[in-house]
């Protein structure tokens, strides 16, 4: 059904008129697109029959009747005259317009008439619905069986597992013992001796005895002291910690990563060096657990100078050969 308002747009003065072109351009494009071409056709004129006058002002000149008002008036009339024109047959060139602009339209063929199966709004969409398959109410009930046997056991499983993890540890060879192997589970491609990782966990808790935790004793299972920055969308703790600033030892407050469990601290340790593109040459030369606990050290993952010295000296302990069976033999100098 035609707009009224549509009606409107024949007169220049009345901007409702288009304003209802593009409510009618949601369901009939055809229609407001050649009422849109007509208008421009209309402005195309009175361009060109402003032009025509402009060229009699010389002959204008010194006549009483060439006022201000006079112009208003005679610009009025010359665009209602050219929307008139343009409404009827014109010049033609609003039907050029119509068709080459149908066919860069969505949901209008060729000939600018509405494609079939186009849907030009949400009544056009098929609202009925399929017929139910017989056999749903029984798969219902199976989904429904196993999430609420998945939820029972789930958290059983989960709270028997955190309980078997030690939040401290009873010496050296009990720390390499429990974590040794977690350590050796995650290693996987990164090519990160888990000896090294034990290692440097030993030293960033002090074998175990001083876990970061926070100010209400909860536990963090951050074995390697990652830091909670911007980037980190887990939880944290804020301890009190010590940090080297140009040589010298200051206390400041910093909030740490808090895991689940262990195993998550060796994962995300192994994320956080391959991530951060200032440990690629550490992560190179990962297969010489020496050149790894320098190049830690040379890439800023501590600000202890002796860092990477400390790590190789608790490689080469009493507490992991007697473990591992095996000694790096490497060098026992540096400082503390």
């Amino acid at each position: 059904m035609q707009d009224s308002r549509v009606d409107t747009a024949q007169f220049y003065t009345e901007f409702s008129g288009l304003n209802a072109l593009k409510t009618q351009a949601r369901t009939d494009k055809r229609a407001a697109l050649e009422q849109v071409a007509k208008q421009f056709e209309s402005l195309f004129m009175s361009q060109m029959l402003k032009s025509m006058r402009s060229v009699n002002d010389v002959f204008a000149e010194g006549n009483y009747l060439n006022s201000s008002q006079s112009k208003f008036y005679q610009e009025m009339f010359d665009n209602q005259l050219t929307l008139s024109m343009s409404q009827n047959q014109g010049l033609g060139l609003s039907d050029v317009l119509a068709r080459q602009l149908a066919r860069q339209i969505p949901g209008m063929d060729n000939e600018g008439e509405r494609a079939a199966g186009h849907r030009a709004s949400i009544t056009d969409y098929e609202r009925s619905l399929p017929p139910l398959s017989p056999r749903l109410p029984a798969q219902v009930n199976e989904v429904k069986a196993i999430s609420e046997d998945v939820a029972v056991k789930e958290p059983v499983a989960d709270e028997t597992a955190t309980e078997e993890l030690p939040e401290s540890f009873e010496s050296p060879e009990h720390f390499v013992e429990t974590l040794l192997p977690m350590a050796e589970a995650v290693a996987g491609d990164s090519g990160i001796d888990p000896r090294v990782m034990v290692a440097q966990a030993a030293l960033e808790t002090g074998w175990g005895k001083h876990m970061i935790k926070g100010g209400n004793g909860e536990h963090s299972f951050n074995l390697f002291g990652i830091k909670a920055d911007s980037r980190w969308q887990g939880g944290s703790v804020d301890i009190l910690t010590s940090e080297y600033r140009e040589g010298i030892k200051m206390n400041e407050r910093a909030a740490f990563r808090a895991y689940p469990d262990y195993q998550a601290s060796f994962e995300d340790y192994i994320g956080f060096l391959e991530r951060n593109p200032r440990y690629r040459d550490v992560l190179a030369v990962a297969d010489d657990p020496e050149a790894f606990a320098d190049g830690l050290q040379a890439a800023g993952y501590a600000t202890d100078p002796a860092y990477g010295a400390k790590i190789r000296r608790i490689l080469n302990s009493d507490s992991f050969e007697a473990i591992t069976g095996q000694s790096l033999s490497l060098n026992q100098g540096g400082e503390e």
